[in-house]
């Protein structure tokens, strides 16, 4: 038999990478361009936010209206000439109204300077038929209140205290933010699965992460949009003061139904109002800066 002459040397170990690594390397370079990339300061807080790029407002407010038309085909709006319909547009108009002022005051505060999104907003307003204690401002500029908040909200104040924080949403751009979000949540569960992690352990280690990260997220906007929103009702010449109240009869509402908070999108109806109390000072400064001697509130019919 012959010997293999190759035989005589060691064989060289090869120093390639996997496929698989490289292509996780990839997904995790890009998700750490994304991130880095999306990063800015939000004037109105002055807090760091991400907001990809790729996700402009435009595309917000057309994803908005597109929402917005399947709810109206859904549900049953109430008369906009009738008194209650009109009583409510005639409070979102006063926010309305406020907003760019509001903003650049705001954005001031943290030394920076208003996009103002909302003046590619096209706005409506409408009263829609439902026992749900909600209302809604999409993207773009489309409100929606349900009759189910008129008996709880009881006062004009109220529900400016409530619109003001939907419209904030909108104005803050939150709901861009929960997309750049998710799509860097997606980048880093295709991470795991070409990284051949095992399925169950993925499951149980996102399910964590939206315990501990994604809840306490969305609650810092709820946060945000009270604070923002009670500025908004404030310079718009209504009574700030009524959140309290407000928050004390849903709380009421909600007794032995809402979640913990930790594992709730919303803070405790508890922690808003003591949220509520030690933002009311600099609220009822904006009312008077704002409005003057106007005490503007009024009362809006239950029936």
């Amino acid at each position: 038999m012959q010997n293999d002459p190759d035989s005589q040397y060691p064989q060289r170990r090869g120093f390639g990478f996997s496929p698989r690594l490289i292509i996780v390397l990839l997904i995790a370079l890009y998700g750490a361009y994304k991130w880095f990339s999306s990063a800015q300061i939000q004037p109105e807080t002055g807090e760091k936010v991400h907001i990809d790029a790729s996700i402009t407002p435009q595309q917000e407010s057309a994803m908005g209206l597109q929402a917005y038309q399947e709810v109206m085909q859904k549900e049953q709006p109430v008369d906009p000439n009738s008194q209650l319909a009109q009583q409510v547009r005639q409070v979102a108009e006063r926010l309305i109204k406020v907003i760019p002022a509001v903003e650049d005051q705001l954005a001031k505060e943290h030394g920076g300077t208003s996009q103002h999104v909302e003046q590619g907003f096209s706005w409506d307003v409408n009263l829609l038929k439902s026992d749900e204690v909600n209302a809604f401002c999409l993207p773009g500029g489309k409100i929606a209140v349900y009759t189910g908040l008129i008996p709880v909200a009881q006062n004009a104040d109220a529900i400016a205290v409530v619109l003001g924080h939907e419209i904030t949403h909108a104005l803050l751009r939150h709901g861009a933010q929960r997309m750049t979000r998710e799509n860097l949540e997606k980048l880093a569960s295709t991470a795991a699965a070409v990284s051949g992690v095992d399925p169950n352990l993925q499951n149980a280690v996102f399910s964590a992460y939206g315990v501990t990260s994604q809840l306490p997220y969305a609650r810092k906007q709820e946060t945000q949009a009270d604070e923002m929103g009670l500025m908004l009702a404030a310079a718009a010449c209504f009574d700030p003061q009524q959140a309290i109240p407000l928050w004390q009869r849903m709380a009421q509402g909600e007794q032995g139904h809402a979640p913990p908070e930790y594992a709730s999108t919303h803070p405790s109806a508890g922690t808003r109002i003591a949220d509520l109390q030690r933002l009311m000072p600099k609220a009822m400064q904006y009312r008077a800066a704002f409005c003057g001697g106007n005490n503007g509130g009024a009362s809006v019919s239950t029936q």
